[in-house]
């Protein structure tokens, strides 16, 4: 009788507390981006990668972040060094290029092929991805934006990776534009209240990487 009470509250105590894979061996993930991800005009702590890492841990998560952000980075930057960022040690990559194509109006079917380049080396590597996408503005047609910012939607789609709408959505006003309180001077990169938001708004993303990324270890995918 002791014997069954006992099973019973095991049993119990295993059905309430169902186990999630973030706190089992560290994770490395990379971070490749630009300026947005390398923390540009910040003081160290307060750009995207420590702010993110530090919200990371908050959850439970034990992870180590490297920025591979890149000031002044393209699409083609990224594709040149992809397999710079996939060191053996990485276990998972967080991908959010195309601003600095954006500026200068790069064809989107060249920014795709370079983020297909990125996605292509990682899926050779066995190494999940985020895909974080960037709204277009319409300064170069409706066609341009249009074109624009399907590329990461239908990419995540095609390799199978998991996708984030937009990087800056953290700091969108309910306009839908950028709430310039939380840019800097240059109303292009946030300040650290902007990277702050910015962290909340992807941190569940990320952590649905760390999950997924756990859970591929532990079944030998």
């Amino acid at each position: 009788m002791r014997k069954m009470f006992l099973g019973f509250i095991f049993g119990l105590f295993g059905f309430l507390t169902p186990t999630l894979p973030l706190t089992a061996e560290p994770l490395t993930i990379a971070a490749m981006g630009d300026s947005l991800t390398q923390g540009y005009g910040l003081p160290q702590q307060d750009g995207f990668v420590p702010q993110l890492t530090a919200w990371l841990r908050g959850q439970g998560a034990d992870v180590t972040l490297i920025n591979a952000g890149v000031s002044g980075d393209t699409t083609a930057g990224g594709a040149a060094r992809a397999g710079w960022a996939l060191t053996p040690e990485v276990n998972a990559l967080i991908v959010t290029l195309g601003g600095n194509d954006i500026l200068r109006g790069i064809a989107p079917d060249v920014a795709r092929t370079n983020i297909e380049v990125v996605l292509t080396a990682a899926q050779a590597a066995k190494v999940n991805v985020l895909l974080i996408g960037l709204s277009a503005p319409g300064n170069y047609g409706p066609d341009y934006q249009a074109d624009f910012n399907a590329i990461y939607p239908e990419l995540a789609t095609q390799y199978g990776v998991l996708y984030a709408e937009n990087f800056l959505s953290g700091v969108m006003g309910p306009d839908g534009r950028l709430d310039l309180n939380l840019m800097q001077d240059d109303a292009t990169h946030p300040n650290a209240e902007g990277v702050s938001l910015i962290v909340r708004a992807l941190g569940p993303h990320v952590l649905a990487l760390i999950t997924q990324t756990r859970e591929d270890a532990q079944s030998g995918g």
